[in-house]
């Protein structure tokens, strides 16, 4: 396979002219002080704290990662939270690590780079990477807070949401010119607190949400059963553009219990996959004309061929639709409504027009394992630079202006 993220000299003449990219799907590692600052007095102590003690073993249990500290001399930074414990891995904060010394590892912030965790250090790295703005998914609440949903204190829990929210558009976000593009939690628990957390951030000027691919995977309701329409409905009124990570429902597809890990990360578009399809036959996009959803860190080669099998079981299932029919095709929804990203995808690149070269959008994945910091403009380049300019631009920035009205050009 050919690395995408090596620079070469053929490319040289072009990089100089390449549109700056702006990256919908980027993490943040949050710092310390994040929930401690902002809880009330009382809520402090259970709630999210940063405490250094030995790096401990890890085990997949239900497609999470459950971990204690151990008693080695080698220290880590663990979150403590209720009755969780989580250290910060090096997998999720190892950019531009080569790939065969990145490690499970738990580190302290010590050990990371500083555009990890610090908005000043995160926009330098941003300049280093071609990058002029970027959309962060959370870490330690992972990729939609569904870590709060799992905690037994609810009026902790929205506290936490309340105050992960005000850290990211106050904080992370504040000083950046507009760089650091906000995206905010909500309460899973309750469909009407959520909506209403969207309203709030809305007022300040987020336009973007987390949220799980696959609710019923984390125990919530499906979104065939009408309980996630006041969110819905939030997220269309507001223009808020739900943003739907990899990994997401929690659980991944395992083909068997011993399979090692690679096997899904291998496979893990397969839930983006799941996702899209129930999104398309849910009438969600019918009763929610408005409404845009995007997948991030799927990639898109597999976006073709389930629209194309999703509209052949259109036609040919009818029978499998008795309950509710849609008024068109299920690609009619697609084109119009959904958008995915993209970092490491030849195969999709071959099949753009398919995807839909207005649904297609690029990201870094900084500072993960498999991001492509610090050449992810060359990255693009050998991906789609050989196409149009005015495509090239689409893929780079354009759609991703487009989609969360941005005020760049």
């Amino acid at each position: 396979m050919t690395d995408l993220a090596a620079p070469s000299a053929a490319d040289d003449a072009s990089l100089a002219d390449f549109p700056r990219i702006i990256s919908v799907d980027d993490h943040v590692v949050e710092p310390p002080h994040v929930w401690q600052d902002r809880l009330p007095e009382r809520f402090k102590e259970r709630g999210p704290k940063i405490v250094y003690a030995p790096q401990g073993e890890m085990k997949l249990v239900d497609g999470a990662w459950v971990e204690e500290p151990g008693t080695g001399d080698k220290m880590a930074a663990w979150w403590h939270y209720e009755d969780h414990r989580y250290q910060i891995k090096e997998m999720i904060a190892c950019a531009g690590t080569p790939p065969e010394e990145v490690t499970m590892q738990g580190v302290t912030y010590e050990d990371i780079r500083p555009g990890c965790f610090e908005p000043k250090a995160r926009l330098e790295d941003m300049d280093a990477n071609h990058v002029e703005a970027s959309l962060c998914f959370p870490n330690y609440p992972r990729f939609c807070g569904q870590l709060f949903a799992e905690r037994s204190d609810r009026e902790l829990a929205q506290l936490c949401v309340e105050a992960y929210n005000d850290w990211m558009v106050d904080e992370w976000c504040g000083d950046s010119g507009g760089r650091l593009l906000p995206l905010c939690l909500v309460p899973l628990w309750d469909a009407d607190l959520a909506a209403a957390e969207i309203r709030r951030n809305a007022a300040r000027g987020v336009n973007a949400v987390a949220f799980s691919e696959l609710p019923a995977w984390l125990g919530l309701p499906s979104i065939h059963t009408g309980h996630w329409d006041p969110f819905f409905r939030a997220c269309e009124e507001t223009g808020t553009v739900i943003t739907m990570h990899i990994g997401s429902g929690t659980r991944t597809v395992r083909p068997a219990d011993d399979c090692p890990t690679i096997v899904t990360a291998a496979m893990i578009s397969a839930n983006s996959a799941a996702s899209m399809i129930d999104f398309l036959f849910s009438g969600v996009l019918v009763r929610f004309p408005e409404l845009k959803l995007m997948y991030a860190e799927s990639q898109i080669g597999w976006i073709p061929y389930y629209l194309e099998r999703a509209d052949d079981n259109y036609v040919t299932h009818q029978w499998a639709q008795a309950d509710f029919r849609l008024p068109e095709k299920p690609s009619f929804y697609y084109h119009r409504q959904i958008y995915s990203c993209f970092f490491k995808d030849t195969a999709g690149m071959k099949l753009l027009d398919e995807v839909g070269v207005d649904n297609v959008l690029f990201e870094t994945d900084y500072p993960h394992s498999d991001g492509t910091f610090p050449h992810s403009r060359e990255t693009a380049q050998r991906l789609f630079g050989h196409l149009e300019p005015e495509v090239v631009t689409k893929l780079a920035r354009g759609n991703a202006i487009k989609l969360f009205d941005l005020p760049f050009d």
